[in-house]
């Protein structure tokens, strides 16, 4: 059954009826024109907006005060009957018969033009802008494509925890938390525990909040993030990047399908996406990648990491996104497989988004082997015994398995073509703020 009341139509769904039928539509007062014979008042709900207009000579004076008290973001009910007109948005509009105020709004303090800084503010009243509402949607809909992917291909989704003991990643970058007197960290990756998963589940996947305590604050960093983690038995490292492609064009043509308006309202040229559909992922390695900036004048030495700059520059060889593989070992985390014919190199991977985006997901074979596992563990600084039920799992029937994190604001970010990664989430969490 439809959660829907009948009794009302939304915007999208009185677009589709005939002139002269009636219908009672409800929402927010987005545009507001009051002119001499007519008052025209453009309604927003969830699904678009919507023109209405209030004849002055043939309405009651009642509802024409009303119309005329009514300021933007006033909440209203409208009933009227349905008129054809080109110069309307969508081609039709609604005459109103009979308007309802449900909730008046003061002076709404977005008017356009307003700083960064002061949107982010009051990011609790920007949230109701048409750019963002598309975004959000446009959000929705990559959720909803890799989560239709994981089911097509059997995996399991499971919940794993944000408090840990242990690091994943660097311990400069954790968030301390004090855990009833112990101490804890906000999880930077549900990855240990999706490593635990797939000795029975064998491919597990996840969605959770990550935290980072960089000190960085660039168009692509946030401090609390939304991570998509995925582990596998038995697949290697070729395995990994095979299904990450899919779940990520699983992504885009869920949003090619269902968004086409969405994009068209945050002006996202769509060529690159369908593009990105037609062709596999190209594939270079981090001795290839050296080269390539070599050639762009980029000084760059064997050994030297890759970083958001650089990853900005080799993304202009390329129109869809593609795989950066087999990176130096000393770059890299401990439990990334090592390469036995060159052994300093590992079997990590990257999925670089184009036209400057760079990396989205990153993963990598992770060591099955408790004896290397252990002497890298070693090799880092870091003590066994907190790591001692991750190396269980390579005592007690291990297998090859890969690994991988998708930022999702960041997937977000460049399928929407957006500027910053600020917009692709309802609340970011920078350093400096919290908002709201």
């Amino acid at each position: 059954m439809s959660e829907q009341n009948s009794e009302f139509k939304s915007t999208k769904e009185i677009m589709k009826l005939n002139e002269g039928e009636k219908a009672k539509v409800r929402g927010w007062v987005y545009r507001k024109r009051d002119l001499a014979d007519n008052i025209f008042i453009v309604i927003r709900d969830s699904d678009g907006i919507l023109q209405t207009v209030l004849p002055r000579k043939n309405s009651s004076e009642k509802i024409v005060s009303l119309a005329e008290k009514v300021n933007i973001e006033s909440s209203i009910i409208v009933e009227g009957i349905i008129k054809d007109d080109e110069r309307a948005p969508g081609g039709k509009e609604l005459q109103i018969e009979n308007l309802s105020v449900i909730g008046f709004s003061d002076d709404f303090p977005i008017k356009g033009g307003e700083s960064i800084d002061y949107l982010l503010d009051i990011r609790h009243l920007w949230l109701r802008s048409r750019k963002l509402t598309a975004i959000m949607k446009i959000r929705q809909s990559i959720l909803e494509g890799m989560r239709e992917y994981f089911k097509r291909n059997n995996w399991w989704e499971v919940n794993p925890p944000i408090l840990t003991q242990s690091a994943v990643e660097g311990g400069a970058t954790l968030f301390e938390v004090n855990f009833f007197g112990k101490k804890a960290y906000l999880s930077q990756s549900a990855q240990f525990y999706l490593e635990v998963m797939i000795f029975s589940l064998e491919r597990v996947w996840a969605i959770t909040p990550s935290f980072r305590a960089e000190k960085s604050r660039t168009r692509r960093h946030l401090y609390e993030y939304y991570h998509l983690e995925g582990e596998a038995a038995w697949m290697d490292m070729k395995d990994m990047m095979k299904h990450v492609e899919g779940l990520v064009k699983s992504a885009i043509k869920k949003v090619l399908d269902e968004r086409l308006e969405e994009l068209e309202i945050v002006k996202r040229n769509v060529g690159i996406l369908e593009n990105s559909l037609k062709t596999s992922f190209p594939e270079i390695t981090y001795d290839e990648a050296i080269e390539k900036l070599k050639r762009k004048g980029i000084n760059l030495k064997w050994g030297d990491d890759i970083g958001a700059d650089e990853e900005k520059v080799l993304t202009e060889y390329y129109d869809t996104p593609f795989f950066l593989t087999m990176f130096p070992k000393h770059l890299k985390s401990f439990y990334m497989k090592i390469d036995d014919s060159r052994p300093e190199l590992v079997y990590g991977f990257d999925l670089e988004a184009p036209e400057g985006y760079g990396e989205v997901v990153g993963g990598s074979q992770r060591e099955d082997s408790y004896e290397k596992l252990y002497k890298r563990i070693i090799e880092e600084g870091l003590n066994p015994n907190d790591y001692q039920w991750y190396l269980d799992l390579r005592k007690y029937g291990s297998v090859p398995h890969s690994g991988y994190g998708l930022g999702v604001d960041r997937l977000v970010t460049w399928i929407a073509g957006l500027d910053h990664i600020r917009d692709s989430i309802p609340f970011p969490r920078f350093r400096e703020r919290i908002y709201p």
